[in-house]
């Protein structure tokens, strides 16, 4: 019994490895589109109030602007070296978006959601 018990543990490691494998591309797709879903929806919450012009701090000095290119930011962090276009990744863009050194960075954020089939508000 002990020897029969020895002989299956390999066995099972093998299959867990092999269906690991087989499945790690969907499981990649998946992951990705996730962290695009979140990244996309995050993004377009900060530029609807960044284009209401809500960025007056309340008295207790919470900016709710600032607090939501900081969820983008942290969203950004997994997809950070995604290309946008330009020669730019997407944590470049994110960050030249969300301080207005680079007016086009939000158009290339914007585009990427819509490639990777999330919509953002309107330009």
């Amino acid at each position: 019994m002990v020897r029969a018990f020895g002989a299956v543990i390999p066995v099972l490691a093998l299959v867990a490895t092999a269906a690991g494998c087989s499945s790690s591309t969907g499981g990649d797709e998946q992951w990705l589109a996730e962290q695009q879903g979140t990244y996309c929806s995050r993004l377009g919450t900060w530029q609807k109030a960044e284009n209401a012009g809500t960025q007056a701090p309340t008295p207790s000095g919470f900016d709710e602007v600032g607090a939501m290119a900081q969820d983008v930011l942290l969203a950004m962090h997994a997809l950070r070296d995604e290309p946008v276009g330009g020669g730019r990744t997407l944590g470049e863009a994110t960050a030249a978006a969300m301080n207005g050194s680079d007016p086009e960075a939000v158009e290339r954020l914007v585009t990427y959601c819509e490639d990777a089939n999330f919509e953002t508000p309107p330009r």
